[in-house]
């Protein structure tokens, strides 16, 4: 793909590769209102950047510390984008998914898209890569087979990956919502239990393949059990989040809703499994997921429709715990 300074042709890029580098937020994102699905799809497309970086095995900490720096550089205005991409493409030449790789060629053309985007909107972007590329670059050096010290390391994990995310999304919608701003006032700290949620759920999922390359990001200390009903009490914190969407932002609020399902039936899975080892054991079949798209076009005009497929769906990880 050839590099661009066409608005039009940069955001045509950026829906599409972000078609090619996650099919779960290619399918929620462009729910959201177009000024929205714009801020919101290349924020994805940046904290993606930074996971290439992480999830680089060949890499060693001080070089992924370093890559994690220029690119956040970069991002704030504080060096060139070239002076990132250059020795980022060069380090990660070993590198399997092209995909990811072609996007951070393309860092130049998501750049370009963020200064496109209200000063308001620029701001939580930079904060949230900031705290994410900062975060990572923390636990760059932690990764090992016993995974992570305790509880509280590992909820600040989340935090630095997802949960930051989730302060991300809700100033987002505050911005260009004020109905959500007077709603959410006062409870802004389940937006980061929506982002956590997230983010347990992709570490649970993903632990057979992290323990194949001497990973986990698990709290050593803790029992898959104990984690599933961490998990369930965050999920029960998110949905209570996606109630305080205004019904009128029905956008905002499927998005939230189908991202929240989709963690619920994977946890649920999970929790029937016990033990795994690939993590094509408890992924969702497409026929799974466009079903409950489909139902979320309805359901997140109703609390208790969301309710009781939360009930339903939840069965499973009530039982365990």
């Amino acid at each position: 793909m050839s590099l661009s300074e066409n608005p039009s042709t940069d955001l045509a890029y950026q829906k599409a590769i972000l078609g090619s580098v996650s099919r779960t937020f290619a399918l929620t994102i462009p729910l959201l209102t177009p000024i929205i699905e714009k801020v919101v799809g290349n924020t994805y497309l940046l904290c993606r950047i930074v996971d290439t970086i992480e999830d680089a095995a060949d890499l060693n900490p001080e070089i992924k510390q370093r890559l994690s720096q220029l690119f956040l550089d970069a991002v704030l205005e504080k060096g060139s984008v070239e002076s990132f991409v250059k020795p980022c493409l060069e380090a990660l030449h070993h590198y399997g998914n092209q995909d990811e790789l072609d996007l951070i060629a393309h860092t130049p053309t998501v750049l370009r898209i963020l200064h496109t985007c209200s000063k308001d909107d620029q701001a939580a972007v930079s904060r949230c890569v900031s705290i994410m590329s900062e975060g990572m670059s923390h636990f760059h050096g932690k990764q090992t087979q016993a995974g992570l010290k305790d509880l509280p390391e590992f909820e600040k994990y989340c935090y630095v990956v997802a949960g930051v995310v989730g302060e991300l999304l809700t100033t987002i919608f505050s911005n260009h919502s004020s109905a959500f701003t007077k709603s959410i006032k006062g409870h802004e700290d389940l937006a980061i239990a929506f982002g956590q949620a997230l983010q347990m759920t992709n570490i649970l999922k993903d632990s057979p393949e992290d323990h194949a390359r001497g990973v986990s990001w698990k709290p050593a200390d803790m029992s898959q059990k104990a984690l599933l009903k961490i998990s369930y009490e965050k999920l029960q914190d998110s949905l209570r989040y996606i109630f305080l969407i205004p019904k009128e932002e029905l956008g905002m609020r499927r998005f939230c809703f189908l991202a929240f399902g989709l963690a619920v039936m994977t946890l649920s899975k999970i929790a029937k499994q016990k033990e795994f080892s690939n993590k094509e054991e408890v992924k969702l079949s497409r026929n799974t997921v466009m079903a409950f798209y489909a139902f979320t076009q309805f359901a997140v005009k109703s609390d208790a429709l969301m309710s009781t497929f939360f009930d339903i769906s939840s069965s499973a990880l009530r039982k365990i715990i």
